[in-house]
């Protein structure tokens, strides 16, 4: 007997041929209806067609190592099959997909395989006739390929071909990891411990959803033309819901019930179209929080795992080797959010994104489940413009090839159909979107709850006037650019009644206690001065009656403007009012990046064009977005990415493709509101080292900090892994008193940056 694994608990061994058979199967069903289906299944038959070799026998009893068992089941997928998809996949299950580029591919032949293998690495049988001969005598047949996933002509438009085998890869690895997990976790009979992924019942998603907002509906104190919008919002909603899959936008106000109507949307045409699953991405982890509240509450009465979280608070990233004990729930939860296999998703867009553009193997795997799925996109104006235009031709050959549909929703909805043009030479389709909400501009009037003082040409503010108009204004908020802006105007505003501050310097503990007295001050009307940086703007329910904003880019004054008045529950309107800081030297002295100030000074154009800007005019922002891609040409940014994509070169594509610059590290505070919770970890990091559990258990009390040339700050130590020697390169732990109950982090001054 040829086996693919050594023995499990049960002291089973895992018989080659019925592995490759398993996977070959597995991975043809998760390709579902695609075109490559069979493509997918041959990938499986030749995955591993190098543990036929007799080297690699003797290394599952101990006696070889150093063996390449992968690169000659691609080798053999592209020189008899012709299936480039295939034989890159097969190549990348265990180091990533490689360059896909025809000079590339040279490494596949036959006679190119041995020289194109890493020092240290050796074939585990040169001879493809043999171990395709022993694969034929174990009872495998490999049969003929009716369609191909990509051919070298399909690569004139790269990014569309490029996910076409970032998705058969995907069922692939997912086909190899759930196989080999059945053989190594399953009970003595077989039974695979994964559990199966709930189906998507969307009718009876439909009927929860609508008991919940009728109980909303029945319970609001909104004013009656705030709760008509929502009426509006909620039928287009349902009348949309029913057109054919494909690209969306949903546009609409602030307070307008989008997070409602995105879900009916999506659960409508879920349910006219028989789509799987729903995933909503989200920019900022404040968001996806608050939208995961909601989520549970509508969906209470179902399985807990019929709504699943994905993202770095919800515990679910990488673990330890050797994982610690958990609760049934819990290990369900890691193992669906591994593949994504739940009927609704909330994730990130890092982490949704960067997977679309990525080489490896665990971050493609859940790939294959974004089809014939409906992607819903928060606050779409987040989107990094250097990435809009590879980013939006996968999600354009996403709808047009698997069947799915893509909604970019937000209150500022970027002009990326200008892009249109530019996106069609990576996937022919391009980026045309329909509007889900074509009323939203009398959406927009109905709902204008705010009147917007704009700053004179060469108006500024000094932080200590600012403060002096602060100290008559019993609930206010106040948004600046730089975190260095809300330390200069805090000390300014020492003494004052009501004084809170809101930044990513405080762990997420922190970042809630604060928000629940600023809501509790606000719902009693007792004095409130929020000063805060951009992280309240994006799906944080506030409302003030009165908001200060720095000049700043036009979506984020208007984001914050939704953060006023925005029940519309005042008599009159609430008033924002825009300033422009009285700051000397450069743009890094006013604005976080290049960007944003590029973005800021297309407002400032504006403003000097018009005078006063109506930021219910959506029109206004179609302007604003023409005039800002003008600017900065989103089609000629990144210039090291777009040569990656041209080359096919996948290593170098996962490299460049980052939605944050800078990788971060995570360091644990000792936030006075849970002190006996971070010595409890502290001590016991010190003791045992830390593991996934602790991880899950320190991300409250964890404030990001960017990563540096100069390495590791002097203020915090790495914390010791659990398992194995040495120490964490991602976990920190603070040393000495340098976290404070308002400003958060603050160590010594130094060339560290914060995440902003």
């Amino acid at each position: 007997m040829i086996y693919a694994h050594s023995a499990n608990t049960n002291g089973d061994w895992h018989p080659l041929a019925q592995h490759l058979s398993s996977v070959a199967r597995l991975a043809a069903e998760l390709a579902g209806r695609a075109a490559w289906a069979e493509e997918a299944r041959l990938a499986g038959l030749l995955h591993d067609l190098g543990k036929y070799a007799d080297r690699f026998q003797a290394r599952l009893h101990g006696k070889d190592s150093g063996l390449d068992h992968w690169s000659q089941g691609a080798s053999l997928a592209l020189t008899e099959f012709r299936a480039i998809a295939a034989a890159l996949a097969i190549e990348g299950h265990h180091i990533g997909l490689q360059r896909g580029n025809p000079i590339g591919l040279k490494r596949l032949r036959p006679d190119c395989l041995a020289a194109a293998l890493p020092p240290g690495r050796s074939l585990s049988d040169p001879d493809l006739k043999r171990l395709r001969s022993r694969a034929t005598d174990d009872g495998l047949t490999f049969g003929k390929l009716n369609s191909l996933a990509v051919s070298p002509k399909s690569f004139e438009r790269a990014v569309a071909a490029m996910l076409d085998e970032r998705l058969l890869f995907s069922c692939l690895v997912d086909a190899d990891f759930l196989d080999t997990e059945a053989h190594f976790e399953g009970d003595a009979l077989g039974k695979r411990p994964r559990p199966e992924g709930l189906r998507l019942d969307a009718v009876a998603a439909l009927a929860a959803l609508d008991e919940h907002m009728a109980g909303l509906r029945t319970a609001t104190v909104a004013r009656a033309e705030v709760r008509q919008a929502r009426e509006t919002l909620w039928d287009a909603a349902i009348r949309a819901g029913q057109m054919e899959t494909g690209q969306f936008t949903l546009t609409a106000p602030t307070g307008s019930g989008k997070t409602f109507a995105m879900l009916k949307f999506a659960l409508e045409h879920a349910a006219r179209h028989g789509l799987k699953r729903i995933i909503l991405a989200v920019p900022f982890l404040t968001v996806i929080e608050q939208t995961a509240n909601i989520y549970r509450e509508v969906f209470k009465a179902f399985p807990s795992n019929f709504v699943l979280e994905h993202h770095s608070l919800a515990g679910l990233g990488a673990e330890a080797e050797q994982r610690d004990a958990e609760g049934t729930g819990e290990r369900q939860r890691r193992l669906l959010a591994e593949n994504w296999d739940a009927p609704i998703v909330l994730t990130t867009n890092v982490q949704l994104l960067e997977s679309l553009f990525s080489n490896r193997p665990s971050a493609c795997r859940k790939l294959h489940n974004l089809m014939e799925s409906v992607i819903l996109f928060d606050e779409a104006q987040s989107m990094p413009s250097n990435l809009a235009v590879p980013t939006l031709a996968a999600l354009s050959h996403l709808c047009a090839a698997y069947r799915s549909s893509v909604v970019f929703a937000t209150a500022t909805q970027p002009a990326f159909d200008t892009l249109h043009e530019a996106v069609a030479k990576h996937a022919v389709q391009g980026w045309q979107p329909r509007e889900a909400v074509p009323e939203h501009p009398a959406l927009f009037a109905a709902l204008e709850r705010v009147a917007v003082n704009w700053p004179q040409t060469d108006e500024k503010y000094t932080w200590a006037q600012l403060a002096a108009e602060l100290r008559g204004a019993d609930q206010v908020l106040v948004v600046v650019n730089l975190k260095r802006h809300a330390f200069v105007l805090l000390d300014e505003l020492a003494g004052m009644e009501g004084v809170f501050h809101l930044s990513t310097n405080l762990c997420a503990e922190h970042r809630r206690e604060v928000l629940s007295q600023v809501r509790e001050h606000l719902k009693l009307g007792k004095t409130c001065r929020l000063i805060s940086t951009q992280c309240v703007e994006a799906g944080v329910d506030l409302d003030f009656p009165l908001v200060y904003r720095a000049l700043a880019p036009l979506e984020a004054i208007a984001q914050a403007a939704g953060r006023c008045n925005r029940e519309g529950r005042m008599d009159g309107k609430g008033r924002v009012v825009v300033f422009e800081p009285d700051e000397e030297g450069s743009w890094r002295r006013h604005y976080p990046t290049h960007a944003y100030y590029q973005a800021a000074e297309v407002t400032r154009t504006l403003l000097k064009l018009h005078g006063v800007l109506d930021i219910n005019d959506p029109g206004l922002f179609r302007d604003y977005y023409r005039q800002l891609y003008d600017l900065s040409n989103p089609a000629s940014l990144n210039p090291v990415l777009n040569d990656a994509i041209t080359a096919l070169d996948f290593p170098e594509i996962a490299k460049c493709y980052r939605l944050i610059d800078q990788s971060s590290i995570q360091v644990l505070v000792p936030w006075a509101g849970h002190r006996e919770e971070f010595d409890t970890l502290r001590a016991e990091a010190e003791r045992e080292g830390i593991s996934a559990g602790w991880m899950r258990r320190a991300q409250g009390l964890a404030v990001s900090v960017y990563r540096t040339s100069e390495g590791t700050p002097a203020w915090a130590i790495p914390a010791k892994l659990r398992r194995g020697s040495g120490t964490s390169d991602e976990w920190f732990i603070l040393e000495g008193d340098y976290y404070d109950d308002t400003l958060g982090l603050n160590p010594p001054k130094g060339p560290q940056v914060f995440i902003a």
